[in-house]
């Protein structure tokens, strides 16, 4: 109490107030560096004890920090003796356009006579992801142009080209988007033409020292920080914020109509309210902190990332917002100003009236919605989370993927992205030999010797990103480690799917059943009850999977996918199951906080008919800033985007509002056990005497 006071005092105030001004000035300078502290290299994707991570560390010695750039010419009717002339005198104008970390292998022609290669080893030093794009439009610029001559670079700088050209722009892409949702959103819930500000303004604040702060712990901590989770960062700091602040907002209002001065309204606001948002940020937290339990670098390092913005963000929202409502007073809410005594609409409103509807049949209508969910979730049959391939991972077909489908044309499937073996130097002739004579290999690189390991190369016969790649690379590696003395690792971009589609299995197996613990905990600390977190727990799992299945309908037969990522299911689990269990903590609190004086059954109703509006707000600004992350030519984002944001919806309007507030008019007050809320309704039914039974005369 003492520090809510503290927080909306009339003179303590303005100290919280200074408080953020100084916070903005320390991380706000920090904040803009935070893309050139991303990691963005193989490495910080995969499982730190994968095999073909050991392969990545170890081979810096023979081509540390170099990308192959796969030359591919095509000219449909064959190449003329001018193309050839072209082709050779480009792979001698490639020496000059970067630092070279090997010899330049080439041109190649192929057997059809219609293509060529040519494959140019770049060095691009540390983050070469980021610098691939422009040494590889250098490349195009020096390169000679010949009508109906095509010339496409694909292989690793190829694809690190064009990965980095999707995801440049992406945080201010983001950023803006997300505010563009939110603010439309607020529009739409407070009718107000600037009370959107103060909460937007708290939530960009909150993301500026979120970012300053996974900043510093990137520079100086090892924190893991890619494209991935800053993207992810934006839109959920944004997301959660707005929600804390929604609900902060609406129970302020209603305080405000009983109150005279706004002081005493925010304090009881931030009192009743801050509980559960508390426990929802607990939640959110809590299970994102469970994803540093995961193998692969990139879900491990998301973890804390995303934790870090929502605790900032819970706190911009429980002192910055407040201070800001109590310091411009009631105008801000113009022109629907909440007056002292005035009626509280939630009373009548539309979720009042669906309450109403519910409690005439509760059983049948929970019933009826759970069989609906369980029929969505069919649809997780037919969820393909086994990788996607490089033409997959891109909304679109940029030049990498054109290339690499010529290449698999006119070439063994494999070409320029080879099969990396590494072992001791004293075995390095059968490695060779072994190498060269497994089944899918279709040629075999020379080893090269240094410090004590022999480095060789094969290539596929196969798409290197396909299934039979990945079999072929388990099965080598079978084969080689039983060489003795070889200690023989297999490792390449075949290797590295296989090792990420291994660790996401894993990650699933592990942290799901640990973070539905942790968020059952919490729901029993804060309703102080057994069933009723059981209960909450089970109705989110079922969105999530309805939600899966959907999407998965989606993926298939609308946007035309292919596949999904396999990282998916763990990732909308965690921001469903977290994010999702904040509606019904906000709904939960209100109906326990009104079943003491009404009952379950009533409360259930009228904390319907209180949070409906706001909850529903709050799903539709959630929703909305995934739904932004659809929007993005990434494949693994937009399939992220639309399944939680899905995910979101449902919770919202079916889970929360009917399914259940059913469950609650249905089961009354054993849903609260064994609480003193149950305890209570227990001995007010024992303390009720029995009817009188009238003596029939004999």
């Amino acid at each position: 109490m003492p520090v809510i006071k503290f927080i909306v005092g009339r003179r303590t105030k303005y100290l919280v107030l200074l408080f953020w001004v100084v916070v903005l000035a320390l991380t706000g300078s920090l904040a803009s560096k935070l893309s050139g502290a991303e990691s963005n290299d193989a490495k910080s994707w995969l499982p730190g004890s994968a095999e073909s991570t050991q392969v990545l560390q170890l081979e810096g010695a023979f081509r540390s920090n170099t990308f192959a750039a796969v030359v591919v010419y095509d000219r449909t009717a064959g190449l003329t003796p001018a193309d050839k002339e072209v082709v050779a005198a480009d792979a001698h104008r490639f020496a000059s356009v970067a630092t070279l970390g090997g010899s330049i292998t080439g041109p190649d022609y192929a057997p059809d006579g219609r293509a060529a290669v040519v494959i140019v080893p770049l060095y691009l030093g540390q983050g070469g992801w980021s610098r691939a794009s422009t040494v590889v439009s250098k490349m195009k610029a020096v390169a000679a142009t010949t009508p109906g001559l095509a010339m496409h670079i694909t292989g690793q700088a190829g694809y690190a080209a064009d990965s980095a050209n999707a995801f440049k722009g992406i945080d201010s892409t983001l950023l803006f988007a997300a505010i563009g949702v939110v603010v439309v959103i607020l529009l739409i819930t407070y009718r107000s033409p600037i009370l959107w500000l103060l909460p937007v303004i708290s939530a960009g604040i909150a993301l500026t020292a979120a970012q300053g702060v996974i900043y510093l712990l990137a520079r100086h901590a090892g924190l893991t920080v890619n494209a991935q989770s800053a993207g992810i960062l934006t839109v959920l700091v944004f997301g959660a914020s707005t929600d804390y602040a929604l609900l902060l907002v609406a129970r302020y209002r209603e305080e405000l109509r009983r109150r005279e001065d706004r002081h005493d309204a925010m304090v009881v606001a931030l009192r009743r309210a801050g509980p559960a948002v508390m426990a929802s940020a607990a939640t959110v937290t809590a299970g994102l902190l469970c994803l540093t339990l995961a193998e692969t670098n990139s879900t491990k390092g998301l973890g804390p990332v995303a934790a870090i913005g929502v605790v900032i963000g819970l706190l911009s929202m429980i002192t910055l917002l407040p201070a800001l409502l109590v310091t411009v007073d009631r105008w801000i809410f113009w022109p629907v100003r909440p007056r002292l005594g005035s009626a509280e609409p939630t009373a009548t409103g539309l979720w009042s009236r669906v309450g109403s509807r519910i409690s005439r049949n509760p059983r049948p209508v929970w019933a009826m919605t759970a069989l609906c969910l369980g029929i969505a979730a069919l649809g997780l049959l037919g969820l393909r989370a086994n990788g996607l391939t490089n033409a997959q991972s891109f909304r679109g077909q940029p030049d990498s993927v054109v290339g690499q489908q010529v290449l698999a044309r006119s070439f063994p499937a494999g070409s320029g992205d080879p099969v990396v073996v590494l072992g001791k130097a004293p075995a390095a002739s059968v490695l060779q030999s072994d190498l060269a004579a497994a089944p899918g290999i279709t040629s075999v690189s020379p080893p090269v010797i240094r410090d004590g390991l022999a480095y060789l190369q094969g290539t596929l016969a196969v798409a290197p990103d396909s299934q039979r790649a990945y079999d072929l690379v388990a099965q080598l590696r079978q084969a080689l480690h039983s060489i003795p003395g070889a200690d023989a690792k297999v490792g390449g971009d075949s290797a590295v799917n296989l090792d990420s589609l291994q660790a996401a299995r894993h990650d699933r197996e592990l942290v799901i059943p640990i973070v539905l613990l942790v968020v059952f905990v919490i729901l029993a600390l804060l309703l102080r009850a057994i069933v009723s977190p059981l209960i909450l727990i089970a109705t989110v799992i079922l969105s999530f999977f309805a939600a899966l299945g959907l999407s998965a309908l989606f993926f298939n037969d609308v946007f035309r996918f292919g596949s999904a990522d396999p990282s998916l299911p763990l990732f909308v689990f965690i921001f469903l199951v977290a994010l999702g269990i904040d509606y019904n903590i906000f709904l939960m609190s209100r109906v326990r906080e009104d079943a003491f004086d009404r009952g379950t059954r009533e409360a259930a109703i009228s904390g319907l008919a209180t949070t409906g509006g706001v909850i529903t707000s709050a799903g539709f600004v959630l929703a909305g800033t995934f739904a932004v992350l659809s929007t993005l030519p990434v494949t693994q984002f937009a399939e992220i985007g639309f399944a939680v944001a899905l995910g979101v919806l449902l919770d919202t309007i079916v889970v929360r509002s009917i399914l259940v507030t059913a469950i609650n008019i249905d089961m009354g007050d054993p849903i609260w056990w064994p609480s003193r809320l149950w305890h209570r309704t227990r001995q007010e039914e024992r303390s009720v005497p029995p009817p009188a039974i009238e003596s029939v005369p004999s």
